[in-house]
């Protein structure tokens, strides 16, 4: 399945390349929600919120409204996690909250989901030349996808893995890569999504024959992947 990708910066859809520059920055998003309600899921970021600059909380709150989504960015607490649920949010996406003294801090992953439920849980355990990134993706820390999804295995619904290595080309992508999907798919058995460098239809349906959805941004905003 494909999963279209909404990036907000500065009350802007934005997609950063490489998790650093912008390569898209949109104001006019209007005729996008109109496509995308036709998806049974729409991943929804918050970027000021994950690198702790800010928030597009209102933003984020109208396409709740709007959309059927799963919201990441600035989430780092329970009571975070249920005023985002509250505001409509479907799922709510974790990911450097699970990082302290750069390790897997399982005792709050394991609150969370007592608290929250797992169901409505994703754990985002996005990589940086191989390595797990916090902070808006601009730190690394020693710890690997494959041992990061081992270790919060039991407290979420699912997990979003994003090769920030390749995230987002477009057009100018080598695509997600798909041993690096296998392996992911080895290591758990939770409701798996990627993202990434992804540039083409075919590239979604390989995915998903492994049973993993694909998140998109770029390749749909530039018109690499076409969506009606």
């Amino acid at each position: 399945m494909l999963i279209p990708s909404i990036d907000l910066m500065d009350g802007k859809v934005v997609q950063l390349s490489h998790g650093e520059s912008r390569s898209l920055d949109l104001t006019e998003f209007e005729p996008w929600l109109k496509k995308f309600e036709k998806y049974p899921l729409v991943h929804v970021t918050d970027l000021d919120g994950a690198m702790r600059q800010g928030s597009n909380a209102t933003l984020v709150a109208k396409l709740t409204k709007r959309l059927p989504c799963q919201v990441g960015g600035g989430i780092t607490n329970v009571e975070s996690a249920r005023a985002m649920l509250a505001a409509g949010a479907k799922r709510v996406v974790l990911g450097s909250a699970l990082i302290s003294d750069d390790k897997v801090d399982t005792a709050f992953a394991k609150k969370i989901s007592d608290e929250i439920g797992a169901k409505n849980l994703v754990f985002s355990v996005d990589t940086k030349q191989g390595l797990i990134a916090v902070s808006g993706w601009r730190k690394t820390v020693p710890i690997t996808a494959e041992d990061a999804i081992r270790a919060l295995e039991p407290f979420c619904k699912a997990f979003l893995h994003t090769h920030i290595d390749d995230a987002p080309r477009g057009s100018m992508g080598g695509g997600f890569p798909m041993v690096e999907a296998r392996e992911l798919c080895k290591v758990t058995k939770k409701h798996l999504m990627v993202g990434g460098g992804i540039r083409s239809m075919d590239e979604v349906r390989d995915l998903d024959a492994l049973g993993i959805d694909a998140v998109v941004g770029t390749a749909i905003y530039s018109g690499v992947i076409q969506i009606t």
